[in-house]
């Protein structure tokens, strides 16, 4: 099984620009936790997009959601399996989405937020785990990402307004 998952990473070509920007610049391919680790990668990221006015920020999102959806399916479909664990675009997308509601541009928010963010994403309570279910291709593989941000980002928020932590 171990050397199945491996032959299948030696399907992804990093030249290829769905493959680069599916599997995280790479970090994808990271042998332990790849979500994980891709979920961190974005963060430095989401520093520059910080800097964008909140409206070209969303807009930065959307596009990065509507690229992930094509790419994300690309790269699934030539490497022969739905949603392996190298593909992480959606785990960058879904922190950027976290990323959004912080009450306060503080790095302990930014670590509650990725805390939170993984949380949702590995446990997958409903609707996340029935849409990583239910729904397949690119939209598949990032919805459950984007529903996980959105959730943190309510958690987020509400415990930026009613509990003041930092």
């Amino acid at each position: 099984m171990m050397m199945d998952m491996l032959s299948i990473k030696w399907r992804v070509k990093l030249s290829n620009p769905c493959h680069l920007l599916a599997t995280g610049f790479g970090s994808g391919m990271c042998p332990w936790v790849p979500g994980t680790i891709a979920s961190l990668v974005a963060i430095p990221i989401w520093c520059l997009f910080v800097l964008l006015p909140w409206q070209l920020y969303l807009l930065a999102v959307l596009l990065s959601l509507c690229i992930g959806v094509y790419c994300c399916h690309q790269t699934a479909r030539d490497i022969g399996v739905h949603d392996h664990g190298c593909i992480v675009w959606d785990e960058f997308v879904g922190m950027w989405i976290t990323l959004m509601a912080l009450p306060a541009n503080d790095w302990r928010w930014v670590l509650v937020s990725f805390l939170l963010f993984r949380l949702l994403d590995i446990w997958k309570p409903w609707p996340i785990r029935w849409l990583d279910r239910k729904i397949y291709s690119g939209a598949g593989i990032m919805i459950d990402d984007v529903v996980a941000g959105i959730i943190a980002d309510g958690v987020l928020y509400w415990i930026g307004r009613h509990w003041l932590l930092f």
